[in-house]
């Protein structure tokens, strides 16, 4: 069967979505600079001044939970949690696939395996690894920042260790996942058609977006 490519231009990225992505981004990034700071303050390797860097940090914490929670919401309201719900067919070995083309693939010039489309833009990597950060991680830096810096709130012991210590643990490990994921994210960001196709997509919210027409 012949098929003639066409393209055409969606709006996949509403307005309250680019919003929250860029904002998200920008706390996130005020965070972890003074994150950095807080926790490297003894030995002199610190990015912003103590005091400074423990008041941005907890303000920049309570954005990002409001924030967090009206993407929650409009996330739900607007249909567009449907594209972070995987399809369990065969859903291992196209993540398979996905990660092959990533690894391999892409370097060859090989056509995506996973086409965006209105009903479904996020490939199965993607959307597992926004799954895991967006309901796992996020909420576990939100909670354990907050019991940070509300104390009284946190339990004294927790299995058995200091409850305000494994808190703060907890909430370190997933400040460098979230971390090593935005590394990822930008790098992932810049190997589209062109090199600021994608980052254009979070700008404007419209994606060209290639189909097969039967024929």
């Amino acid at each position: 069967m012949n098929t003639e490519t066409k393209t055409q231009w969606m709006l996949l990225y509403p307005l309250w979505l680019r919003a929250w992505h860029w904002t998200n981004a920008l706390l996130f990034i005020i965070l972890l600079t003074c994150g950095f700071s807080l926790h490297f303050a003894d030995s002199g390797w610190t990015l912003v001044g103590f005091a400074t860097a423990r008041t941005w940090h907890n303000l920049a914490g309570l954005a990002l939970t409001v924030g967090y929670l009206v993407f929650v919401l409009r996330n739900w309201t607007s249909g567009n949690i449907r594209h972070y719900k995987p399809d369990w067919r065969g859903w291992s070995s196209r993540l398979l696939r996905q990660a092959h083309y990533y690894g391999v693939e892409i370097f060859q010039g090989a056509a995506h395996p996973f086409p965006v489309r209105r009903e479904q833009k996020f490939n199965p990597l993607q959307q597992l690894t926004y799954v895991c950060v967006v309901y796992l991680g996020l909420p576990t830096l939100i909670v354990t920042g907050l019991l940070l810096l509300m104390p009284e709130l946190a339990p004294e012991a927790i299995l058995g260790m200091a409850g305000l210590w494994l808190i703060a643990v907890v909430h370190y490990l997933a400040g460098v996942g979230l971390t090593v994921f935005l590394i990822m994210h930008i790098y992932l960001a810049t190997v589209g058609k062109t090199l600021t196709s994608d980052l254009k997509k979070m700008v404007t919210g419209w994606e060209e977006v290639t189909l097969a027409d039967p024929r």
